[in-house]
């Protein structure tokens, strides 16, 4: 189907609404596919934790890489055009992450899986432009929707095909879904045209100019930055923890236990209304508070299962819920400017995601184990009651 959508025309139809959906969850999960199966990357290539957080911090700085650089293009050039582009140089980085022979083609492939899954954000910002202006909150809550429950899932599909197929497979699987995926696009999207007629260098540097411009911008940049940093402090580390002792478990029990992010996806619609209310920054507050008192949850883990999943499902509530208050926040900034703040909060976002990945994986949990990420994961909120704090002083005395 070749058709077209001009600014101002509204061309979201309900079930363009739902692939576009789907599409997000579909290849977002190729960002946590290795997640759960770090034990198993590790011994088939012969090489220890730091060598596989690595790996996994390879994802993320793929991702904020692409943020930075890719997702703008979305204002530039032809958007149906770009995802397939991206979608195509996704399937090439999953097929070499399913054959690598050894740990340097799995960490080129990393990264370029990390960057090509930038797609999601390229969905997001599309959504709303191709829906009426009264229904484009909608319209970007169900893709959302979306994202949030490919994330979810991604860890336990991955478990559970790993320790049926092997951990190939699950990157075999990606790569085929992921091309199912872009033959839909490319079948159901109309043509959209650019928005700017600005060049590649003036349209990134139009994203630090609003930055610079926007001190609640740059304090929710800061802010998400450090709630994906706890995010990931603790997701990074914890298929190592739970495939030792005292737990030993494989690689679908590894990937079920994914499936307390469930408390994420719950808290979207609810801190949604809360925002749209106006009550975002005390939300915010809560919210933070909700990750560190989680750590503490978390600190007995390393040999009691129960507050695992206790403080788990209280860490996603908390980092999903503060997430989706600063989205709410910043896209009210500048109306005709949403990819831009997109690029740039988002961009700050993984960055805090990749910082907390690595320090995670790479050098506290091989050094100083279970509570050593603790203590990572709880100074991250910390710092981010400090900012929140100091958003709420200058708003009192501007």
């Amino acid at each position: 189907m070749d058709h077209s959508a001009s600014a101002g025309t509204p061309a979201l139809t309900r079930g363009t609404s739902v692939l576009l959906s789907v599409a997000t969850g579909v290849v977002i999960a190729n960002l946590y596919f290795a997640q759960p199966l770090e034990n198993a990357l590790a011994e088939t290539m012969r090489v220890g934790p730091d060598d596989v957080g690595l790996v996994l911090t390879l994802f993320q700085i793929g991702y904020a890489l692409g943020l930075a650089t890719v997702v703008p293009l979305g204002d530039l050039v032809e958007r149906r055009r770009l995802l397939i582009v991206l979608i195509a140089l996704c399937v090439l980085g999953l097929t070499g992450l399913a054959v690598a022979p050894g740990l340097v083609v799995l960490e080129v492939a990393a990264v370029l899986v990390g960057i090509t899954s930038v797609v999601a954000q390229i969905i997001v910002p599309l959504a709303a432009h191709l829906a009426a202006p009264e229904e484009q909150g909608r319209a970007v809550g169900v893709v959302m929707s979306g994202l949030l429950i490919g994330i979810l899932l991604s860890r336990t599909v991955a478990g559970l095909l790993a320790s049926a197929l092997g951990w190939r497979s699950v990157f075999a699987a990606g790569a085929v879904a992921t091309v199912i995926i872009g033959i839909l696009l490319h079948r159901s999207l109309p043509r959209v045209a650019p928005t700017t007629t600005l060049t590649y260098p003036k349209l990134l540097a139009s994203v630090v100019t609003l930055v610079r411009e926007e001190p609640t911008l740059r304090s929710r940049m800061a802010l998400g930055a450090l709630v994906f940093a706890s995010f990931s402090t603790f997701w990074s580390s914890i298929g190592f923890l739970l495939a030792s002792p005292p737990y030993e478990w494989n690689e679908a029990a590894i990937g079920a236990f994914a499936l307390l992010g469930v408390a994420g996806a719950v808290v979207a619609k609810p801190a949604g209304r809360l925002s749209d209310k106006g009550h975002a920054q005390p939300a915010t507050g809560i919210f933070l508070g909700l990750i560190a008192i989680s750590f503490g949850v978390l600190w007995p883990g390393g040999h009691d299962v129960v507050a695992l999943v206790i403080g788990c499902a209280m860490l996603d509530l908390g980092c999903q819920g503060a997430h989706l208050a600063n989205q709410s926040v910043v896209y009210r900034l500048r109306p005709g400017a949403h990819s831009r703040i997109n690029t740039a909060y988002m961009t700050s976002y993984f960055a805090g995601g990749t910082l907390g990945s690595g320090l995670s994986a790479v050098l506290v949990y091989p050094r100083f184990g279970w509570r050593g990420v603790c203590l990572l994961g709880a100074s991250f909120a910390g710092l981010g009651f400090l900012v929140w704090g100091a958003g709420r002083l200058r708003k009192r005395f501007s």
